[in-house]
């Protein structure tokens, strides 16, 4: 394995390293939660990673505390990053956890260096920073009290209810910079959700999230992703979805079609031939021209789902997404901390 290559783009050359073969330990748990799982820890040499400038993402800097992921959801963009490491982008994604053990102490490190101007931080943007094993690694505390402190603005997207272990702290960061959060729903339908996300707790206890972040002041938006062509696209299941999404008091509703880059193609379209197999000719005309579905199939998912937000009363997208408040009802009090130079925003 190139272990001496840990970082979220292909393998920098070794002078680069984030860290070296000798700073690996590994890890199995005979615990229920994790029966099958490898857990690889690491110490880092960096945890802020620079966003490559051709990206499309709205971000330039993110925070990735884990690689791999038990939730296992079959089409995850981020499967292709394991094959940097030679692991396998399938069941070795789900099962062959990296975890960058020192993190909270290097990002308190970082974020306190003359050079760091306080830029937005995205977090849940490869993998799930509040997967399973942050049950028990417990990184994401250590992280967002490095935040907090600096009062550095962040941002994190999950499909994990442990957020919630962690609502005091995000609303003392909320206080003093602001923060963003959204939840992944795709979709509502449960033998959906069974098959093809395994591992992360069902949507109605993702929505349950955003209703209990909502109650504390902070406005959650939820990234209606993916919208899986024809299993779960019908105008029902996008209404049902979108109703179930404004019941919860999210904040915004923004849909995502299904995107299947290489890495994550291979392994879904295995599963499509063995779950549904007679959507397999249609997925690949679907997907000839490349790991976008056509733009027309996306503008209409978009079309739609925007009219069920109108029904439903959902303001638009990134509405509410990110804000600063300034007293939760029950937290205490917290002392104000330095507020970096330059704030950059999404």
């Amino acid at each position: 394995m190139r272990w001496d290559h840990l970082g979220d783009t292909p393998a920098a050359p070794a002078d680069t390293a984030l860290f070296g073969t000798d700073a690996v330990t590994t890890r199995t748990f005979d615990t229920p939660e994790f029966r099958g799982i490898t857990f690889h820890e690491v110490r880092a040499r960096s945890i802020l990673n620079r966003v490559p400038g051709a990206s499309r993402m709205p971000f330039e800097w993110t925070v990735n505390p884990y690689r791999g992921c038990s939730h296992a959801c079959v089409y995850c963009f981020a499967r292709k990053t394991h094959s940097y490491l030679d692991l396998d982008t399938g069941l070795g994604f789900d099962s062959q956890i990296v975890v960058k053990v020192n993190a909270p102490e290097l990002l308190t490190r970082q974020l306190a260096s003359p050079r760091w101007q306080g830029a937005h931080i995205a977090m849940g943007t490869n993998v799930d920073c509040y997967q399973r094993a942050e049950g028990r690694y417990r990184l994401m505390p250590g992280i967002l009290t490095a935040l907090r402190d600096r009062a550095n603005p962040f941002s994190i997207l999950t499909k994990g209810t442990l957020l919630l272990r962690d609502l005091d702290l995000l609303v003392e960061a909320a206080r003093v910079t602001e923060v963003g959060v959204s939840v992944s729903v795709g979709f509502t339908d449960q033998e959906l959700w069974r098959t093809i996300e395994p591992g992360t707790p069902s949507p109605q206890r993702r929505l349950d999230v955003v209703r209990a972040l909502g109650d504390h002041g902070i406005g959650c938006g939820v990234l209606m992703a993916p919208v899986v062509p024809f299993l779960g696209d019908g105008p029902e299941q996008l209404r049902e979805t979108v109703r179930a999404i404004a019941a919860s008091g999210a904040t915004s509703v923004t849909p995502l079609v299904l995107h299947l880059r290489p890495g994550a193609r291979e392994w879904f379209m295995e599963w499509l031939g063995r779950h549904h197999p007679g959507l397999v000719r249609r997925y690949e005309r679907m997907y000839g021209d490349g790991a976008y579905a056509p733009t027309w199939y996306q503008r209409r998912i978009t079309r739609q789902v925007h009219e069920f937000a109108a029904e439903f009363g959902i303001g638009p997208a990134g509405r509410g997404a990110s804000r600063r408040i300034s007293g939760p009802r029950d937290a205490p009090e917290a002392a104000p901390a330095p507020v970096p130079e330059q704030l950059t925003l999404l």
